[in-house]
């Protein structure tokens, strides 16, 4: 990338070299777990429909205006470092329409990419104040990535969806069937968050300012008082600990969220910054827009399934284990289930029976036959 680049008739010179990425693909940085969650999505029944319909239905140029005339719009002449940061990241993402970007009035740290026709960016006040110029550089680019992915539409479906189940939550069965899309919305959308993470990489190539956004969002501006590796072994412990009961409760407490836990989001991004794909990224080999159109929608589902499954082979939490346990046939599997919960948070016991054998005068034990 050069010191300086012309982009949509404004020149600016970027804090530091960055390199850019002509023509890539969202496929490119999307999570195998985004794409296979789409797949899911448009596979619910009648989703064509409803989503055809909420198209003329959704109040896209009612938000368009409320946030022009009670917000403050990025330019040249307001939240200029902003306007830098916005045009840098779809200068390097190769977006070619910039989207508008607004400043909101919140002290609630958050950002979004919304619009169905035109997605809009919207930051809030007190994410501008928390975050430092790389770490914002990384939110930046995780929403020019919402952007370039089309996330945007379905963001603002599910904005409106889950408005529209508060105000006819008294009819039963009308909000069950809401609900039942929202939470198939979500689960995508929390998908699709680890993905736009992996755009804001992209975008600011710098993981320890990626780290320190996501550990100020958790825990405020206080990085003197918080440590990376202990922050990304509060994943590692999540994920592994506790038992099945744990497993079902961090079920419960996901489904509402429409954004991943934040430490589990640190260490997804940092696991894939490591991986041979970014190396590979970052070397000039990625999939390319003008291919898009040839890109195998059986291949994709392919890969999101040997991801999943990968994923399950590999995860420590106790009901992922009991998946494998149900897949693989283990021996201990029944006396597991017998012993309840609680067999699912160690090691199974040794095989009692008239095989293996109580352990002999001698104190050693004897070992189970092959087969038993």
């Amino acid at each position: 990338m050069s010191d300086g680049h012309e982009h949509n008739g404004h020149e600016h010179v970027p804090s530091r070299q960055r390199r850019r990425f002509p023509g890539i693909s969202s496929r490119t940085y999307e999570h195998p777990a985004d794409r296979s969650a789409l797949v899911a999505l448009r596979k619910l029944s009648g989703f064509d429909t409803v989503f055809k319909a909420l198209s003329g239905l959704l109040p896209e140029r009612s938000l368009r205006l409320l946030f022009l005339s009670d917000s403050v719009r990025v330019s040249d002449q307001q939240f200029a470092h902003l306007n830098v940061m916005l045009r840098d990241a779809c200068y390097i993402l190769d977006l070619e329409k910039v989207p508008p970007m607004y400043v909101n009035q919140d002290p609630q740290p958050n950002a979004m990419c919304i619009g169905l026709d035109e997605p809009i960016i919207v930051v809030t006040t007190g994410l501008v104040e928390l975050l430092d110029e790389e770490e914002m550089r990384a939110v930046v680019g995780h929403e020019v990535g919402h952007a370039l992915s089309g996330h945007s539409v379905y963001r603002t479906i599910l904005l409106f969806l889950t408005s529209l189940a508060v105000r006819v939550a008294w009819i039963p069965l009308g909000n069950l069937a809401i609900m039942a899309i929202v939470t198939g919305l979500r689960e995508w959308f929390r998908k699709s968050e680890l993905s736009a993470d992996r755009a804001g990489l992209l975008v600011g190539q710098d993981l320890q300012a990626s780290m320190r956004g996501l550990m100020k969002i958790a825990g405020g501006n206080h990085l003197h008082e918080m440590n990376v590796d202990a922050f990304l072994a509060q994943a590692e412990e999540y994920e592994a600990g506790g038992d099945l009961r744990d497993s079902v409760l961090k079920i419960l407490n996901v489904l509402p969220r429409s954004h991943p836990f934040t430490t589990v989001r640190a260490a997804e991004l940092k696991k894939w910054a490591e991986s041979r794909d970014y190396q590979r990224i970052m070397d000039g080999h990625y999939s390319r827009r003008d291919e898009d159109k040839d890109t195998s929608v059986r291949d994709s589902w392919r890969e999101s399934a040997n991801h999943y499954s990968t994923h399950v082979k590999s995860s420590k939490d106790p009901l992922m284990k009991l998946v494998t346990d149900l897949a693989g046939g283990a021996g201990d599997l029944g006396d597991r289930v017998r012993r309840g919960f609680g067999g699912f948070t160690g090691p199974s016991p040794k095989p009692q029976g008239p095989e293996s054998g109580p352990s002999d005068p001698s104190g050693d034990d004897r070992p189970p036959r092959d087969g038993s």
